[in-house]
């Protein structure tokens, strides 16, 4: 990875939101460009970015901070809230996404005068049943909400027009476009641009065969016609360290030139290669041609060690970066002048109510200095319920824990040291032909060196291994009782 005089890389290869940031979502006003992603089941959900220059970003928000807006701990893994679509009309910013576990169905919307909340409670459309919402508006100002839908034996995207006050339908849904004749024709965004209106999709599905493609019309409600140089972009079958390309969402900077948001993945290791930060969110160019959209990757320089953090938890609210597969933060998790407090929670979907922070970086190493008193705790690195490496303190003893699908492996143990405690979890150079391995240890008291407990292929904590849509977070959690934790830190290591 290049890095110019700053430390910055080439945005070709890197993503300007390293990390679980998938189905990005762009908007921009006269303050900058606001981002909005996916959340899947953590909570709080939905986070919201802000950069001046579409290269450094900075969070300002999780949208979802309530029960009433997203219920914590009910939903399984890569589930809840999927492909948000954010954008800004008229001084009002909307945010429309589906809720995949709401007994009542269809999307939901949300609207903040500040992007950094709070947002409003939530008008479900209950009508519409499918995936990927997104909101244009046409000359009119009637709202149109196009969406992914599998309906009457079909796949495509379909289209109404909704009453946002209310979430009723103003029309009976529509087909507009069935796709080029790819698989999985879905998170459709549509705009205007001089005089045509542009329906840009993903097709191919959001693993490795995944496109961008394109249609347009002189209307908002179609018919369209297909791009002739579709799909418009795609990394498919190309050796590129990035894949999965798609899912792009355009925006118009104030020089008239436009760019695009997409996911995108960074597998790495043998065959089949192994991608385990999740999908992350890449920047390309857009330059138009008869018309006609044509993407490059863009030519900006990123900033690295976008998720570095020391956190002391001297603030008095916790850092926009926590996360809870299992119950809300606020739940368990309480600040004292030491650090923080986690207690133990029960959630309703069985996963750990915890503070998990998102992984980036091919090798790093986070640690957690807590006092577990009386309390049994376990720190991880994590994708999902069912496969996840971590230390575990319990009875007086650190042991290391690997789990894989139904198997549950103790790797080592060594006695509680005096607390505060070190735990340590890193990833390095891989040993087993995988992305990495993770190591588990404690710190050995010098601030530096680790009592290293067992060393793991990090190929199994990857969505080719364990499916899903999500990546790696790293974070704590307390068995029972309340472990206090003083300090945490992220490093990404970099050559």
């Amino acid at each position: 990875m290049p890095l110019d005089d700053t430390g910055r890389a080439d945005a070709e290869s890197t993503p300007i939101v390293s990390g679980m940031s998938p189905d990005p979502s762009i908007c921009r006003t006269d303050e900058g460009y606001f981002l909005a992603h996916s959340s899947f089941e953590y909570s709080p959900g939905v986070p919201v970015w802000h950069s001046p220059d579409l290269v450094s970003w900075r969070q300002v928000a999780n949208a979802l901070t309530s029960d009433d807006q997203f219920p914590a701990g009910r939903s399984s893994a890569s589930r809840g809230i999927w492909a948000p679509t954010l954008r800004h009309r008229d001084g009002t910013f909307w945010l429309i996404t589906t809720n995949m576990d709401d007994p009542r169905g269809g999307h939901q919307v949300y609207r903040a005068t500040d992007p950094a909340g709070p947002w409003s409670a939530p008008v479900h459309l209950t009508e519409l049943n499918g995936i990927d919402p997104d909101l244009a508006w046409d000359d009119e100002g009637v709202c149109l909400v196009s969406y992914c839908s599998w309906s009457h034996g079909a796949a495509g995207i379909r289209q109404v027009a909704v009453d946002l006050a209310s979430g009723k339908l103003i029309e009976e849904p529509r087909w507009i476009w069935h796709g080029t004749g790819l698989s999985h024709p879905e998170g459709p965004h549509l705009y205007r641009r001089g005089s045509w209106w542009y329906l840009v999709i993903a097709e191919g599905g959001t693993e490795r065969g995944h496109v961008v493609s394109v249609a347009r019309s002189r209307g908002p409600r179609g018919p369209f016609e297909s791009a002739p140089h579709n799909p418009v972009y795609t990394h498919r079958g190309i050796r590129h360290p990035v894949q999965s390309v798609g899912h792009a969402d355009l925006v118009e900077r104030p020089d008239g030139t436009w760019a695009a948001v997409h996911l995108g993945t960074r597998p790495r290791g043998g065959t089949p290669r192994f991608h385990v930060n999740g999908r992350e969110t890449f920047l390309a160019d857009v330059s138009w041609a008869e018309d006609w959209p044509h993407f490059a990757p863009a030519k900006a320089r990123v900033p690295l060690g976008q998720r570095d953090f020391e956190d002391a938890f001297a603030a008095p609210a916790l850092d926009l970066r926590w996360v809870s597969p299992g119950a809300r933060p606020e739940r368990f998790a309480r600040g004292v002048p030491e650090g923080v407090v986690v207690g133990h929670a029960p959630s309703g979907n069985g996963e750990p109510s915890g503070l998990f922070a998102r992984v980036a970086g091919d090798h790093w190493e986070a640690e957690f200095v807590l006092t577990p008193g009386s309390a049994d705790c376990t720190v991880a690195l994590r994708l999902d319920g069912r496969h996840w490496y971590g230390l575990r303190a319990a009875g007086g003893e650190v042991t290391a824990v690997a789990r894989v699908g139904q198997l549950l492996t103790v790797l080592g143990t060594r006695p509680l040291p005096d607390s505060p405690v070190t735990l340590r979890v890193r990833s390095t150079e891989p040993t087993w032909n995988g992305p990495d391995d993770i190591e588990l240890g404690i710190g050995d008291g010098t601030g530096t060196g680790t009592d290293v407990l067992g060393r793991l292929d990090g190929r199994y904590l990857s969505t080719e291994v364990a499916g899903g849509f999500t990546g790696r977070l790293v974070g704590v959690w307390a068995d029972s009782g309340e472990v206090l934790v003083h300090r945490a830190r992220f490093t990404e290591r970099r050559a």
